[in-house]
């Protein structure tokens, strides 16, 4: 096809969205470059992120156009060969095990402390915060450590674990609320340097470990934003993991980002810039791994909340970019954008979900009362 007539039908789909090439409206896209129609025709969602990352195109509001192309199902028209690829590896290839555990450390936590520090507010913590009482990101962070530690029904004394603990601020949180100890387990060096140095003084030993080679007690297991990097092939060992670590009478906490699709289906953009080797979870994956190990005390869903994380880190991020380091170049500024913009628009319209599953291994004797 022409490439006038790949405009054309790029104008006749986005039109189905409500979405105007060039348009008034903040969701439209303005397009700079003519070449963006076969390059996305040809490559998807991976041509479309490369293409703005290359200055190719913009819009006003990125999370609201990609919002509007998701609630239209028009990623789903443009199936492309590099979909197929990133689908068969997730499928086949055990991507999250051995040295690959380790991959998305270096390519993605380790990007430097000084950009997630200017992104992730008062706490290091790069998850979904609780926005049920909350009117800003620090609130909404320090309510779902909150909400953690209620849901694990904590007390002075007990060790916990936590597995990809990140800049360790969960388990510094719980320690210094709730009397804690504990052990974080991490993939990335620069975590785990900066989470030493947070925790000194208190009972927290940060350990750069797999989870698959852990095996001591704990009164208490979670993870925070961690799930999502184990990989189909590994839910089982990830709850046998925990089973294995847990206490008698204890409770485990998973909180992590779910899908409504079906299995293994990384974006392609995301899989080569954002998070290698990353697959999100579906309901049948997660209860499939877990059965006969655990009865799911608790199953919550605040998927929502997730957008307004996402649109708080992006504002921040903005709002610090003439202060960071110059090796963040424009077209990392545009990469970075445009993940945190596609990212709120998932859980706008809906199609992926932050779940708080609360395990325990035997069942609560008389039931688990709910903490929101």
């Amino acid at each position: 096809m022409s490439q006038d007539s790949l405009k054309d039908r790029a104008s006749e789909l986005l039109q189905s969205a409500g979405i105007t090439i060039n348009g008034a409206a903040p969701t439209d896209i303005q397009v700079h470059d003519e070449r963006l129609y076969p390059r996305v025709f040809a490559h998807g969602s991976l041509g479309l992120g490369e293409a703005y990352m290359d200055g190719w195109w913009d819009a006003g509001d990125l999370a609201g156009m990609f919002t509007r192309m998701l609630l239209s199902g028009l990623d789903q028209k443009l199936h492309t060969f590099e979909a197929v690829v990133a689908h068969l590896k997730a499928r086949f290839i055990n991507l999250q095990r051995g040295e690959h555990a380790f991959e998305i450390g270096k390519a993605h936590y380790d990007l430097g402390n000084d950009l997630f520090q200017a992104m992730l507010g008062k706490r290091l913590v790069y998850s979904c915060g609780y926005w049920a009482a909350a009117d800003n990101l620090d609130d909404a962070q320090a309510a779902k450590l909150d909400l953690v530690c209620r849901k694990l029904q904590l007390q002075p004394g007990q060790r916990v674990l936590d597995i990809g603990c990140g800049w360790g601020e969960a388990l510094k949180y719980a320690a210094e609320n709730h009397g804690v100890s504990g052990v974080g387990i991490t993939v990335s060096r620069e975590q785990a340097e900066f989470a030493r140095e947070l925790c000194a003084g208190l009972p927290i030993e940060i350990r750069l470990q797999d989870y698959h080679d852990i095996d001591e007690p704990f009164d208490a297991v979670y993870s925070i934003g961690m799930f999502e990097h184990v990989g189909g092939k590994n839910y089982r060992a990830y709850f046998e993991t925990v089973e294995r670590c847990l206490k008698s009478g204890g409770l485990s906490l998973l909180h992590c980002i779910g899908t409504n699709s079906a299995p293994a289906q990384p974006d392609p953009w995301i899989e080569k810039y954002i998070f290698p080797n990353s697959v999100i979870p579906a309901a049948t994956q997660v209860t499939a791994a877990l059965q006969g190990l655990f009865v799911v005390e608790d199953w919550h869903n605040f998927g929502p909340d997730y957008d307004r994380t996402l649109m708080a880190w992006s504002a921040n991020v903005e709002a610090a970019w003439a202060s960071l380091p110059a090796h963040y170049d424009e077209r990392f500024r545009r990469m970075w954008r445009y993940y945190l913009g596609a990212s709120a628009a998932v859980f706008r319209s809906r199609r992926d979900q932050l779940w708080q599953l609360t395990l325990s291994a035997r069942g609560v004797p008389g039931g688990y009362r709910v903490p929101r």
